[in-house]
């Protein structure tokens, strides 16, 4: 399905690099982990320094933030020494993976009844909105494609046209949203991923070819910046869903959100960014630092959880 962006855009396809695949499965762990532990435990002592005063089961979902911010400075002072300077096309992607990480936050706790429970008063239900941000996610990437291509055509038309849609394959909103919540969220990973490996490589010039949006008349570099903003307008949507449901988050949910947020920061240092780079060489490598948090994130989540007694 991927063959229409691969066919008209030119270059290498970036893929994700290793030490960036660790940290997401660490976080998985870890957040795993973190979403056992029930609210009224978040006032247990949690032994953090052994041999020291106990923190307290709490603090342990902060520290989880602490590692991950430390490692996101580790990881650009290890890109600026290297004197290695992002690309405008590479700064434009980098966001869209800090909301990717925000949604997936918001997501995660919920159970996949809840994807087709009607908030009522014609609102979206969570499986439309995420059937929509995953469908727009690959009209992102496909159709900027297209408009590159067109950079020395004359007209200009309003939209892309319906016969290259059709015969683009693009599936609609509803196959995008179609299976569990881990299924739809690793169709949203795969696409966003190809994409910004796709055309994090492009140069300036073709940044700033003529494109739509919405019928708007834009560039090709609008479109990639406009790929975290509308993330971040249907996590909010997913927000306003769950209010009306009646389904608020609990404060453990609330904390193991503000992990995933933190880690969306640390993985946007090196978004887009070809994976020789990402994982360097020696101890002060962007990969270093990746290594270093998924190793924390990992042992502190299942001390948290071992010490609130689940």
């Amino acid at each position: 399905m991927d063959d229409f962006l691969i066919q008209r855009t030119d270059g290498p396809t970036w893929e994700v690099a290793p030490s960036v695949i660790h940290a997401r499965q660490a976080l998985a762990r870890a957040t795993a982990d973190l979403l056992g532990v029930p609210d009224d435990a978040l006032e247990k002592p949690w032994p953090w320094m052994p041999g020291e005063e106990e923190a307290d089961v709490r603090y342990g979902f902060y520290r989880c933030v602490e590692s991950i911010e430390r490692a996101a400075g580790s990881a650009a002072r290890s890109l600026d020494e290297a004197a290695i300077r992002r690309s405008t096309a590479t700064r434009f992607v980098a966001p869209a993976t800090n909301a990717r990480w925000e949604l997936h936050g918001a997501l995660k706790p919920l159970r996949d009844e809840l994807l087709d429970a009607d908030p009522g008063g014609g609102e979206w239900t969570i499986r439309q909105t995420l059937g929509h941000i995953v469908a727009t996610q690959r009209a992102y990437a496909w159709f900027t494609a297209w408009w590159l291509r067109r950079a020395e055509v004359g007209d200009f038309p309003k939209r892309v046209p319906d016969d290259v849609v059709a015969a683009s394959g693009a599936p609609d909103e509803a196959r995008e949203g179609e299976g569990s919540l881990v299924d739809i969220r690793l169709r949203f990973d795969d696409i966003l991923d190809l994409g910004a490996g796709r055309l994090a490589s492009l140069g300036d010039q073709d940044l700033g070819v003529r494109a739509r949006w919405s019928g708007l008349p834009v560039t090709v570099g609008f479109r990639l910046g406009r790929w975290s903003s509308h993330i971040a307008e249907h996590t909010v949507q997913v927000d306003k869903t769950l209010a009306m449901l009646g389904r608020a988050p609990t404060e453990v949910e609330r904390l193991v959100r503000l992990i995933s947020g933190a880690y969306g920061r640390l993985e946007a240092v090196v978004f887009g960014l070809p994976p020789e780079v990402v994982e360097g060489s020696g101890a002060a490598s962007p990969a270093a630092a990746l290594r270093d948090a998924s190793q924390e994130l990992v042992a502190t989540g299942a001390s948290v959880r071992a010490a609130a007694g689940n």
